[in-house]
């Protein structure tokens, strides 16, 4: 396994993303968690959720809740991993997806994580995505009032624009650890927060990083022709590997 920082913490280069453990067309719980050790046997370090990842109204914070069941419950020590969640989404239970960026919901937003999570201190909470109705100042500004409550260690943001980054960055300074924004080789919007990213010392996680690959956009029917034109075969045939290697 590969390692990569994120602030002052390093986390395993290939992360778990939960959110698909806990919203429409989730697996049993059995299922799920044997997901999670699956994940911690193979040397993952770093397991991203939110508050705003369930399916059913009345349930936020399902996947945290999941999440700290399953390291209560693996066999070895869970000490090094990294749980990030995020705050400042919700999800009403028909199916679509709310914002909320005022900085009263945020900070009580992230107690509520910290108690679901089991932690006296979220080692990295992200603001999901900016509210247009909220200045953004405002939002990250809360995110600075958490760190200096010792509410949460680092701050990241997601779904943000460059101008977006610099301007959490003056605010927040040092404790802005990372950017997530949608990154894979068929979406590449965000190169240029990538490149900001690097030139700030932020750690960028991409999130769907391979774009809702399956077997078959990778081999096509019958390994016909419709697949062979992917961004996964292009990048795959410049760097000569195959696309699964992608």
């Amino acid at each position: 396994m590969q390692y990569r920082a994120i602030g002052d913490t390093t986390v395993s280069a290939i992360g778990l993303g939960a959110m698909p453990l806990s919203i429409e067309h989730r697996p049993d719980e059995g299922r799920a968690v044997a997901t999670v050790h699956a994940a911690l046997d193979a040397g993952v370090t770093l397991v991203d959720t939110a508050d705003s990842y369930h399916w059913h109204a009345g349930e936020a914070g399902h996947n945290e809740r999941l999440i700290a069941r399953a390291l209560a419950r693996y066999g070895g020590d869970t000490s090094h991993v990294l749980v990030a969640t995020k705050g400042g989404r919700g999800r009403p239970g028909d199916g679509s997806w709310t914002v909320n960026g005022d900085p009263g919901h945020l900070k009580r937003a992230a107690e509520a994580s910290a108690k679901r999570l089991g932690v006296e201190a979220i080692g990295l909470y992200q603001l999901h995505k900016p509210d247009p109705a909220v200045p953004w100042a405002e939002s990250v500004g809360a995110l600075r009032d958490l760190v200096e409550a010792g509410t949460i260690r680092a701050a990241g943001i997601s779904n943000v624009t460059t101008d977006q980054i610099r301007q959490a960055h003056a605010v927040l300074g040092d404790a802005l650890v990372c950017v997530q924004n949608q990154y894979s080789p068929a979406v590449r919007d965000s190169e240029p927060q990538l490149r900001l990213c690097a030139a700030l010392g932020l750690a960028f996680l991409p999130w769907s990083p391979l774009g809702g690959i399956s077997r078959s956009s990778l081999d096509g029917p019958a390994g016909g022709r419709a697949a062979a034109g992917t961004a996964f075969h292009r990048i795959a045939a410049g760097r000569g590997v195959t696309p699964q290697q992608v």
